[in-house]
């Protein structure tokens, strides 16, 4: 039977094309996801173990703790050891002119142990002497010979405080050093900036040249249990490449989530490959009813029959899967090969572990085997006298079972009862775990419903004329046919519909409440400390996409008893341009407070007197106690009251003397609330750079409701695109089964197709009908998946957020508008080819006999 196996694939290999591309996209999905998580591991490797490249063995804590600096001094006395360096940092605000990042800083170690190159200048050599990295300077457009300031909140030293650069580093690929300024420098600028004692993360030693790495390593062991450890914590001593392993361990936490997401996906993916292949294999032992029952004719017997079968399944499965998995390398080889020219991306290296090849094939192999059991079985049923009879159109199998009934009944409302008890208890377990069931229910009962839609369906086609009346009636002709290429279409677009959903809903959800807990688009505060700033209205007005701008100026405090809080005035007039909410209004002999407030009356302090006031209380909860300026003037007092009452309350004693004349707003700078016109992440994160220029604040003072909209709809915006980007790879599966189905019923209707030919049907009806019919499965399948979406959609994020947030459902028409008529175009453009073949095909020679 082997030889009869290898025979059918390779005569009618065209049939089995379709098999071949569902086997081979699910499993480069799911290899290039193993690759995924193995190709992060080694370029972690290999960036984390370029700080040990000139190490031999490395000694740290075992708890991630300081190791003693006393050390050091007696590991350099070890006979073998050639150098010793112990690593300290410090991180603070990095100043160069009127610019602040986070920057850390790194002590230069001996030349036998530095792993930083100088690419511009030379290395620090002096205390108040560093070296940036030379990304970062670019950035900052700082050059050698430049003077930056360091602030790790330590007491200021000589060291510390003016800091000229001597030369330019390449930049390191170590996750630690992410996102802030590396900057090389003495241990006596390191030390000033960590409070003058010396704090060592890890000691590494040099190995002198023929040293016996074993026996140095048995020596430092010794010195190294022998050494006292704070808090308990043991020393450690590894190689360069052990603490390598530890470090990537310590920095994914020993787990890997990305890798886990991506499975689910390629799950999907290859579910849906599943029923695609079971599909073709069905129609394909239907089409060859004639050539089985004579095999059975001659001989053969009915377990040979089920193992040719199997074995045309495990030939092109095994021959899918390795494409699948050669194409997953390459994929990633790609992707890796531009990395690699990026800033930061030299450290990319490309892994392809053992479990993504062998994986990749054994579960190609057997999905494909699992996926052609039952037709294999079913080409078993073929009685030998099926052969005498003349070539008829496959019939239809009988309705679902009462088997499958029963289960995807219980499978739907079981699963169904536990995603809303997820839903209403906030559960995000459970309620992915009813999802999954009541889906799984849903996949059961297809059969009764999926065929009947479509029949429903159909009738909106019969204007169209003859090839509408019989795409309708074709559509539904094997029911069983129709409901697996319109259930694996379906699985794709409700998880992508329910993404969509999610998000949406996720994202009104996060918008109300920001609605509620922010009163103003954004604050940008002026700091008292740096006169430099231009923050005043006219300025901020000056800025494109600022609607108006209201200033608060800091006039009196709060009580004692009430915490000493700063109140401040403001034009109430200028303050209903700004408030986004229907809130209490502000008004004179009134104290306008946050939603936190529940004090009916506050006492105000620095004025002419104390003075009591009622208080109001508005819908936000981010609200500084505002007081109207004619109040201010009618409290009276001086500015200069205020701020007196305001360093007694909180017990600040001023280093220096103030100046005459100081007032509170000179000490605490003021607020200013801007109402702006835009909405879009985009446009919001430009108003704040703008103002940044414009003004000369820092941008870590311009915050607000519009900054934290943007952060949420730009995080949700990036996790859609990428997750509707993955799940579009099972529904290009999907749509590769239509296109099979169409193409085998094609081949399967041949007679059929030349007959209808023969009585006038013309070629272009013949292709219409064919498009007609993959746009009923196609649609039916979009709408039933997007139906269902929305609901999986809705009570996922009730389940995700609604402990966080009152969740309000929400629907993307647009987006989902977008599903419907990508898939009904996709099913479409899948009827291209088919139609193609049907409509070459003349009459005379679909007539005749086979």
């Amino acid at each position: 039977m082997l030889q009869v196996a290898l025979a059918q694939v390779r005569i009618h290999a065209r049939r089995f094309l379709a098999v071949g591309l569902a086997v081979m996209l699910g499993v480069a999905f799911l290899s290039a996801t193993l690759m995924v998580g193995a190709t992060t591991k080694a370029s972690l490797g290999e960036s984390i173990g370029a700080s040990y490249a000139k190490a031999g063995l490395v000694v740290t804590a075992q708890d991630g703790g300081p190791v003693p600096a006393g050390l050091t001094t007696d590991l350099a006395s070890i006979p073998g050891v050639d150098a010793v360096h112990g690593l300290e940092r410090a991180y603070g605000q990095l100043t160069t002119g009127s610019q602040d990042s986070l920057a850390v800083l790194t002590t230069t170690a001996t030349p036998r142990l530095e792993t930083a190159i100088v690419t511009a200048g030379s290395y620090p050599a002096d205390a108040g002497q560093v070296a940036l990295d030379e990304v970062s300077a670019a950035r900052l457009d700082v050059a050698p010979g430049d003077t930056v300031a360091f602030d790790a909140g330590a007491p200021a030293t000589a060291p510390g405080n003016a800091l000229t650069v001597t030369g330019l580093t390449a930049a390191s690929a170590d996750p630690s050093l992410a996102g802030a300024v590396q900057v090389l420098a003495s241990p006596a600028v390191v030390r000033a900036a960590t409070g003058g004692e010396a704090a060592f993360r890890n000691v590494q030693l040099a190995l002198a040249p023929g040293a016996d790495p074993g026996e140095v390593r048995a020596s430092v062991s010794s010195v190294v249990d022998a050494a006292p450890v704070a808090d308990g914590a043991p020393l450690v001593v590894r190689t360069a490449a052990e603490q390598t392993v530890a470090d990537v361990a310590a920095f994914s936490n020993g787990s890997d989530v990305l890798t886990g997401v991506l499975l689910a996906f390629a799950a999907v993916a290859v579910l849906v490959a599943g029923l695609v292949i079971s599909n073709t294999f069905s129609v394909l032992v239907a089409q060859r009813t004639r050539e089985l029952a004579l095999l059975r004719c001659i001989g053969a017997e009915r377990r040979q029959i089920r193992t040719a079968v199997l074995l045309e399944a495990a030939i092109v499965g095994f021959v899918s899967a390795m494409c699948g998995v050669l194409l997953a390398a390459g994929l990633m080889g790609a992707l890796v090969a531009l990395a690699r020219r990026t800033d930061h991306g030299s450290f990319a290296v490309l892994a392809v572990p053992v479990p993504a090849v062998v994986g990749g094939i054994a579960v190609g192999l057997l999905m494909t085997l699992l996926a052609a059991l039952v037709p294999a079985r079913a080409a078993t049923r073929v009685a030998p006298l099926a052969a005498l009879r003349p070539t008829e159109p496959p019939v239809p199998g009988r309705g679902s079972g009462r088997v499958r009934l029963v289960a995807g009944l219980v499978a739907v409302l079981g699963g169904g009862a536990l995603l809303a008890l997820g839903a209403l208890s906030v559960a995000l377990v459970p309620a992915v775990a009813g999802g999954a069931v009541s889906f799984l229910g849903v996949l059961l009962l297809a059969p009764l419903f999926v065929p009947r839609s479509v029949a429903a369906v159909g009738r909106i086609a019969r204007p169209l004329g003859v090839p509408g009346v019989l795409a309708s009636l074709n559509a539904v002709r094997n029911p069983a046919r129709t409901t697996a290429s319109s259930a694996a279409l379906m699985v794709g677009v409700t998880l992508v519909t329910m993404m969509m959903v999610g998000a949406q809903t996720s994202r009104t959800s996060f918008e109300r409440e920001l609605d509620l807990n922010y009163a103003v688009d954004l604050q940008v505060s002026g700091s008292a400390s740096d006169p430099q700033a231009r923050l005043d209205r006219p300025a901020l007005l000056e800025v494109d996409g600022v609607r108006t701008a209201v200033e608060l100026t800091p006039v009196m405090l709060t009580g004692a008893q009430d915490g000493g809080q700063v109140v401040y005035a403001v034009d109430p007039g200028e303050l209903a341009g700004v408030l986004r909410g229907d809130g209490a209004a502000l008004t004179d002999g009134m104290v306008l407070a946050p939603q936190t407030w529940t004090q009916t009356a506050v006492t105000l302090e620095g004025g002419g007197g104390p003075a009591t006031l009622p208080v109001t209380a508005v819908d936000a909860v981010v609200f500084q106690p505002l007081i109207t300026t004619a109040t201010a003037e009618r409290l009276g007092g001086t500015p200069e009251d205020a701020l007196a009452a305001y360093l007694g309350t909180t017990g600040e004693s001023p280093a220096e003397p103030l100046p005459a004349g100081t007032t509170l707003a000179d000490h605490l700078g003021t607020l200013f609330w801007l109402r702006l016109d835009a909405a879009d992440a985009a446009s919001v994160t430009d108003i704040q750079a703008r103002i940044v220029d414009v003004t000369g604040v820092s941008e870590y003072q311009v915050t607000g409701a519009a900054l934290e909209r943007a952060a949420y709809n730009e995080v949700i915006d990036v996790l859609l695109l990428i997750v509707t980007a993955l799940l579009a790879v099972a529904v290009l599966i999907a749509l590769i089964g239509v296109a099979n189905t169409l193409s085998l019923s094609v081949l399967e209707r041949r007679r059929e197709n030349s007959l209808l030919r023969a009585l006038g049907l013309t070629r272009g009806q013949l292709r219409g009908m064919l498009a007609v019919e993959a746009v009923l499965m196609a649609g039916v399948a979009a709408v039933l998946g997007t139906g269902l979406g929305a609901v999986y959609g809705w009570l996922g994020a009730q389940s995700a957020l609604g402990g966080l947030a009152p969740v309000i459902p929400a629907v993307p028409v647009g987006q989902i508008a977008g599903v419907l008529a990508v898939a009904v175009g996709a099913g479409l453009l899948a009827s291209v080819l088919p139609a193609r073949r049907a409509a070459r095909l003349s009459p005379v020679a679909g007539l005749a006999g086979d």
